[in-house]
């Protein structure tokens, strides 16, 4: 049962429990259709077409005769291949795999590649999407920066939330990314004002079926307890490794106090994680602490704009990971995203969506603006005759939104790579539609042609997610009205007018 449930809305199922896996070519998808309407018209027309025995306890999964980018240089590639899903994991993946007893799913036509993994996204905000699209991180006094996010987002409409809208918008935000392939995300919830609204947020991130890892990052007011709760947190919701939700703790550097994160962190040994930007004055801070040697693999610094070569060499010396957020950094006044200055200190950086109060949370939007921002400065210099690095590919672009990610949040063990023994998040994206067909090369048509339509299956943990295009287990409709309740309490708590057209 989720937090819905019981919230006196006039349907009375569960929006998040529908398992169709048992339903799948029976005639108990015709009584689905009959009991649910509206949004989930659709889920019950994909469930009758899933193919039978799927989520049958002890039954294989075939996925064959796909394109197969394993992002696993020991395992290979595979123009016609098939991966085969035992339970949870991946159990093999090769040319020909003869599984007689599996559940088939016929991969033609279709691109098999690991789940995307998105290191940074605030998803609290998923209800004010696009209220921030013309906005500069900080006001510098220009009438166009009155919205601001500094101003606006965190010291403002952030300070209303209950976690009532905590577990909407982290709910809502975590599905519209599995519809995306994105499997696996760090989410950055600034929003913790007390610890009913971090068990809103864990809540949110659980009932979505994904695999999530919850940041513990800072709240305000009387009850806010961080980072203090942290210890509770842990103890009642990550006592155990083996499950889809983990936890890293904030610790930012810019506010009062952050040394205690730090040292709680590491106490409980969570990867420690923060934004570090220019443009918060963190440069001085930032290099002391990478004197002092409080740097470690266990850091995950956050955009990296606007930092002393001496502060990237601490942080490469000390294998710390870099979480890069190309379009946001580009678009909000962070910094130019340093997409290059990491490469040349031998960090391999992930790709995060950030903010989608000013950007979209679409996983082929950030592959693509980094391959094309860091071609634009190399080609430049190419232009002018002067040495260049090398150019970065689509295929460095999907390795950094999949197994960098995985590295960087922990993960590697798990996901971020289609290699047998890891847990199966696996997405099928359709490489005959009309924006990509006909298919001639494997990594350029992910990142230089496709977008969220093509992504066709979704798996996690071995388990479907999205079938066919389909989006599955959700009531999207009651969840929208969630959400739009959401939002309009937000405005009109936060004291700001809405006004579709504002700049």
């Amino acid at each position: 049962m989720c937090r819905l449930c019981g919230s006196g809305a006039p349907l009375s199922s569960c929006p998040t429990r529908r398992d169709y896996l048992g339903l799948a070519g029976t005639a108990s998808a015709e009584a689905a259709a009959a009991t649910f309407s509206g949004s989930t018209a659709a889920q019950d027309a994909a469930a009758a077409t899933l193919p039978n025995g799927i989520g049958e306890a002890g039954r294989k999964v075939l996925i064959k005769g796909g394109a197969v980018l394993s992002v696993d240089d020991s395992v290979g590639n595979f123009a016609v291949g098939d991966v085969l899903i035992d339970g949870n994991l991946i159990a093999e993946v090769g040319a020909n795999i003869d599984a007689p007893d599996a559940v088939v799913i016929d991969a033609s036509g279709k691109i098999v590649m690991p789940g995307f993994i998105d290191t940074h996204h605030h998803q609290f905000e998923t209800a004010l999407r696009g209220v921030l699209a013309d906005a500069i991180l900080i006001n510098d006094g220009r009438p166009e920066s009155e919205y601001n996010y500094y101003e606006k987002m965190l010291q403002t409409f952030s300070m209303v939330y209950r976690p009532e809208d905590v577990y909407i918008n982290e709910l809502f935000g975590s599905i519209a990314q599995l519809d995306d392939g994105v499997t696996t995300v760090m989410d950055v919830s600034q929003i913790h004002h007390s610890p009913e609204h971090s068990d809103a947020a864990i809540e949110g991130l659980r009932d979505a079926g994904r695999r999530s890892v919850f940041g513990y990052f800072e709240g305000w007011g009387d009850n806010a307890k961080y980072p203090e709760d942290a210890r509770r947190i842990k103890a009642e919701h990550f006592a155990s490794d083996d499950q889809l939700i983990t936890m890293v703790m904030g610790g930012e550097i810019y506010l009062p106090g952050y040394e205690k994160s730090w040292d709680i962190g590491r106490e409980l040994g969570l990867p420690i994680a923060l934004h570090v930007v220019g443009t918060f004055g963190m440069q001085e801070t930032f290099d002391a602490l990478g004197a002092a040697g409080k740097f470690g693999p266990d850091n995950i610094f956050i955009h990296m704009t606007g930092m002393s070569d001496t502060g990237w060499n601490y942080a490469a010396d000390a294998g710390a990971h870099i979480s890069l957020s190309v379009p946001i950094e580009m678009h909000m006044r962070h910094g130019a995203p340093p997409i290059q200055k990491a490469i040349d200190h031998g960090l391999r950086p992930s790709l995060s969506t950030d903010v989608e109060c000013t950007m979209t949370a679409d996983a082929f939007t950030q592959m693509r603006s980094m391959v094309t921002l860091q071609r634009m400065f190399a080609n430049e210099l190419a232009l002018a005759g002067q040495d260049y690095p090398t150019l970065l590919t689509a295929m460095d672009a999907i390795r950094s939104a999949t197994i960098e990610g995985a590295r960087g949040l922990k993960l590697e063990k798990k996901t971020g790579s289609l290699t047998p023994g890891k847990e199966a998040d696996i997405i099928l994206l359709d490489a005959e539609a009309l924006n990509v067909a006909p298919l001639n090369h494997v990594p350029g048509a992910v990142v230089t042609l496709m977008e969220r339509t093509n992504v066709d299956t979704v798996f996690v943990a071995g388990k479907i997610r999205k079938w066919r295009g389909t989006l599955m287990g959700f009531d999207l409709a009651r969840l929208r009205r969630e959400l739009e309740a959401s939002r309009d309490y937000l405005f009109k708590a936060a004291g700001i007018e809405q006004d579709l057209f504002r700049h």
